[in-house]
């Protein structure tokens, strides 16, 4: 298993929210389709402020919000307005163009979840925007319970519709249950650790960390030292290259700057063919980041 640790990531501002993010790294861009991978919490919203990101935008993925507290409220150009609330998926696709807002509710006084992307493959990255909103009923074993919101795992099926064969998971364990999990050989998975200890197999994955796991093995035994929660992530693997940079997915450097440039059009001159913004939202949109200075690279 290769162990990727996270970094601390502001969201920006003053009083910024601070991220634990373990994808993308240098050494890992994907596991499967999954590319992005922001795990927060729990914190006291009144400590650290929150979660306050206005609209900004996102070409070539899909979002996908999952909590373990708190509730976020969630804005965006094709006209969707939905709430984010624990063990409920929020799953947003980008496609050709979309920008969203992110707001934890006033209600919220912890915050806790993960924030994760999709890169979309060549023959469906400009499609429609589009938004689904699903609950997945739990599955439960002896001293286990799962919530599968995307693809298949212990005898439960996400209806969810992702534009790539996709494995996403919640999955909480009691201290000393030892869980055998039936999974695809094809995948290449990733185990988050939210909180608790583990082993799988015979190593050890500590708080915090992301476990990765090549493709070839058709289960996964998960040893739990203490009562742990974790995220399990897989798909196939992506067998594409990408450029990723801001909130935008592409294929190569100039088309990511066209992105950045047809979105900073809407800002400064109120339209544009490719992007628009929420309705009624209270916070103005994120200017674009200046570009980097070299040109960016494929990855993955």
């Amino acid at each position: 298993m290769e162990i990727l640790s996270p970094r601390d990531v502001p969201l920006g501002g003053v009083r910024a929210m601070s991220v634990r993010r373990t994808l993308p790294q240098r050494q890992r861009t994907f596991v499967g389709a999954w590319c992005f991978l922001d795990h927060y919490g729990p914190d006291e919203v009144d400590a650290q402020g929150g979660m306050v990101v206005p609209p900004h935008p996102h070409t070539g993925l899909q979002t996908a919000s999952w909590l373990f507290s708190g509730e976020i409220e969630h804005r965006d150009s094709a006209g969707h307005h939905a709430f984010v609330r624990p063990g409920e998926l929020n799953l947003m696709t980008a496609g050709r163009g979309i920008s969203h807002s992110e707001y934890s509710t006033p209600g919220t006084t912890v915050l806790h979840g993960a924030q994760l992307w999709l890169a979309l493959p060549d023959d469906a990255r400009h499609v429609d925007p589009g938004f689904e909103h699903f609950t997945p009923d739990p599955v439960t074993g002896d001293g286990w319970e799962a919530r599968v919101f995307l693809g298949s795992l212990l005898g439960s099926t996400s209806p969810v519709r992702t534009y790539s064969p996709l494995l996403g998971a919640e999955i909480r364990l009691d201290a000393g249950t030892v869980l055998h999990v039936p999974v695809d050989p094809a995948y290449e998975h990733g185990v988050l650790l939210d909180s608790g200890a583990l082993t799988i197999g015979d190593e050890a994955l500590k708080a915090h960390e992301l476990g990765y796991l090549a493709p070839g093995d058709d289960a996964l035994e998960i040893v739990a030292a203490e009562d742990s929660l974790l995220l399990l992530l897989g798909g196939p693997p992506f067998g594409e290259q990408i450029v990723m940079w801001w909130n935008f997915i592409g294929r190569d450097h100039d088309e990511v700057a066209g992105y950045r440039a047809q979105w900073q059009h809407l800002l400064d001159e109120g339209a544009d063919e490719r992007f628009s913004l929420p309705d009624d939202d209270p916070l103005p949109a994120l200017p674009a980041p200046a570009l980097p200075n070299a040109r960016m690279v494929l990855r993955g």
